[in-house]
């Protein structure tokens, strides 16, 4: 179980370049989902400073905001729910969880990226290249890739660890 969610945390890498979230790491029924919210406020926090977000664009950043928000606390809320039932799922049960969690993950990038597209359009050139280098670092700086993904920084032990 600890396995499948560790590979739907890493299944949602294209969103975490936008909100950085991080892979469930308790098996209590909220954490994971709480932990997830509150690595997205602190995000969006984030975010905001580094692209330098003017009053005029404030409209479009809080639309592109709230979608983290909202993703974020559907995907808490679909994590919450297969914690609580992980010990009484079939193998049906946990492939058809799985989907909808994949499926959601799907959808909410899809509106996260049509919230992002006006907003970027309205950046600077400046600010462009901030929301570039910061989207294209996906939080290595912050050292969330390398949580993620311990192979990157161990390419030997690739081979041997199934993906």
């Amino acid at each position: 179980m600890k396995k499948t969610l560790v590979a739907l945390a890493a299944s949602l890498a294209v969103s975490a370049a936008f909100a950085q979230s991080s892979a469930p790491v308790a098996p209590s029924a909220s954490a994971p989902g709480a932990q997830r919210e509150a690595h997205v406020e602190q995000r969006i926090t984030e975010l905001h400073t580094a692209l330098k977000i003017t009053p005029q664009q404030e409209d479009q950043w809080s639309k592109f905001a709230d979608i983290m928000r909202e993703n974020a606390r559907t995907m808490g809320d679909l994590y919450r729910q297969r914690v609580a039932q992980r010990d009484t799922m079939s193998a049906l049960d946990d492939m058809k969880q799985y989907g909808q969690i994949t499926q959601a993950n799907a959808d909410g990038t899809k509106r996260l990226v049509d919230a992002f597209e006006p907003l970027y359009t309205s950046l600077s050139p400046e600010q462009k290249k901030l929301a570039d280098a910061n989207f294209r670092q996906g939080g290595r700086e912050r050292g969330h890739r390398e949580r993620r993904h311990p192979r990157a920084a161990a390419p030997d032990t690739a081979s041997v660890t199934k993906p």
